[in-house]
């Protein structure tokens, strides 16, 4: 219903209160061509949110159709008193923080890092117009049309901050928006913190990371799988399944995942902490108090709609929203490592996952690899949630002997059947029903959405793209890690799903197998040209130098595993 048809229906109105047949017969006429043309109108704007790959237009279209409206999430209460109270709970991994920050000193003459107005151009013209603005109010589409403009005054102030190693004040503010994580927040942690830090700023951070990059060798920390090029949750899953597949192939082995969880990890570095580590790593001394800087006092405070907090200065922890935060925690857990060889340590940011490769029974590699993993949290100030953290033992012994708890800190941690290990349902037989299930179950709710789609008759292609970024994307989530060793109940139920897409869309769809054996290849030629990869050492070429040689299996759980299978494709 827009104003034209509003009007059309109006002069029908009249006309037929004039009681004139043959006036009305016309603007009865008049007005079925408006609606003819206001739908067909309505049709071209729907369709232009589904005609390019830009999933946020994607959405708005989807919202329009199915007439969604966001549930309530504004707190109800705007009490200054609440806001301070929730400022207060956010900060408070700052009393844990007894250390002072101290800049080390710097050698005359030593060269700071420094950039060129096409540099910080280039950045500008990079932001996302719709990117919401920081405690400043400067909206990223200003900086984006302004760039040539902002370009040289932001090179100077820019250069001028890393040649000082301090960071201004406005830079390092940060605004806090409180979102309920559910209808009825009752608590201060049913709040989840969004945090809001100026988008100029992040163009200075990335500038610099990409320079820390540069500094850093790319073996470093290798089974970080996060905040790295050509890693992924993908390669992850991959390397932890090896790990147990290939031990479990000799007798009388087992093993055990310890899944650890930590509270608000990036909030609870200590900076001095971190500059340490990056100063053994071999960052300069200016870049390291520059860094320093731009982690200490910093200015805090919750804002809801024109309600602010008073503001609490913060001096610990990597702030959420800055663009360096993620790989600057890579950084400050570098270190953690395993000090067995029966043991391997699986990280992705903070999800951290001890895995435990035990024989004959000897757990005691295991359990002291877990006490120095939790000396080294308190060490680095990194808490532990032990009635989060879970262990899942996989054990295929026939005989095999009640397993004892392991216990962190005179906790035990719970055992479980199965675990959500970064987005994959693993379970303690290996097999993945639990996982194809919870992908199909979530697949249904995209198919609803394409229904709708079809009933608003919109095109096959625009269907057909729908599917592959929400129903497609879903059921091949680290494909390559679990589909090798699906049941063939497992691949049926997958395949009903894409046929059933199919049926909607009205167009041809490739099958899961398809597109298995298309992800194996692209990772696994991804991984060959990687000499950095973890997984690189797998794949050796035979003399022939035309295939690569077969890894060693005894079981067909491993044989049809990942690495087995990629080298033989």
């Amino acid at each position: 219903m827009n104003r034209d048809v509003r009007l059309l229906l109006k002069a029908r109105n009249i006309a037929f209160r004039s009681g004139d047949a043959q006036t009305y017969s016309a603007a009865r006429a008049e007005l079925k061509k408006g609606i003819k043309k206001a739908k067909h109108h309505y049709k071209r704007k729907v369709e232009d949110h589904f005609s390019n790959s830009n999933p946020r237009r994607m959405w708005q279209g989807l919202q329009i159709l199915t007439d969604y409206k966001n549930p309530n999430t504004t707190p109800a209460s705007t009490d200054v008193s609440f806001l301070n109270e929730l400022n207060n709970f956010y900060a408070r991994f700052e009393r844990g923080n007894t250390t002072t920050a101290t800049k080390a000193a710097t050698t005359p003459g030593q060269q700071p890092l420094t950039f060129l107005p096409t540099d910080i151009g280039a950045a500008l013209s990079r932001i996302k117009s719709h990117k919401a603005a920081g405690p400043d109010g400067i909206p990223g589409r200003v900086l984006r049309t302004c760039s040539g403009e902002l370009a040289g005054v932001l090179t100077d102030i820019f250069n001028l901050s890393l040649a000082r190693a301090v960071v201004p004040t406005c830079f390092k503010s940060t605004s806090i928006v409180p979102i309920p994580k559910n209808p009825n927040p009752t608590r201060l942690n049913d709040y989840c913190p969004v945090a809001l830090t100026p988008i100029i700023t992040k163009c200075l951070e990335r500038l610099v990371l990409a320079h820390l990059r540069s500094c850093l060798p790319p073996t470093l920390d290798p089974h970080q799988f996060a905040y790295r090029q050509n890693r992924s949750t993908e390669d992850a899953v991959s390397i932890a399944l090896h790990s147990v597949l290939s031990h479990l192939d000799s007798k009388n082995t087992y093993t055990r995942l310890l899944f650890l969880d930590f509270s608000s990890a990036f909030n609870t570095v200590i900076p001095s902490q971190l500059i340490t580590k990056l100063t053994d790593l071999g960052i300069s001394p200016l870049m390291c108090n520059w860094l320093l800087d731009f982690l200490t006092s910093r200015p805090q405070h919750v804002r809801l709609d024109n309600h602010f907090s008073s503001t609490i200065i913060i001096n610990t922890g990597v702030p959420q929203d800055c663009v360096m935060s993620p790989f600057l925690y890579s950084l400050f857990t570098y270190d953690c490592r395993p000090v067995h060889g029966s043991n391997a340590i699986i990280k992705f940011a903070d999800d951290t996952t001890v895995i435990g490769l035990i024989r004959d029974n000897d757990e005691a590699a295991y359990r002291e690899e877990v006490d120095r993993l939790a000396e080294w949290c308190d060490k680095n100030n990194l808490q532990l949630n032990t009635e989060k953290t879970k262990e899942l033992i996989v054990d295929f012994r026939r005989n095999a002997d009640p397993h004892p708890p392991i216990h962190i800190k005179g906790t035990v941690a719970e055992s479980v059947d199965t675990f959500k290990f970064l987005g994959v349902h693993i379970s303690e037989d290996l097999t993945w029903t639990t996982s194809c299930s919870k992908l199909i179950k979530k697949a249904h709710q995209g198919l609803f959405f394409m229904r709708t789609l079809r009933k608003n008759h919109l095109s096959s292609e625009i269907l057909t793209n729908f599917y592959r970024c929400t129903i497609e994307s879903i059921l091949t989530n680290c494909i390559t890690a679990w589909y090798g060793n699906c049941s063939v109940s497992d691949r049926q139920a997958l395949q009903r799903v894409v046929k059933t897409a199919q049926y909607i869309a009205g167009a041809p769809l490739p099958a899961i197998k398809d597109i298995y054996r298309k992800r194996c290849l692209k990772r696994a030629g991804k991984i060959t040209k990687d000499s950095t990869h973890p997984a690189h050492t797998l794949f050796s070429l035979l003399p022939s130098g035309r295939r690569y040689r077969s890894l060693r299996t005894r079981t067909t759980r491993h044989r049809n595993s990942f690495f087995p299978t990629a080298v033989t494709l």
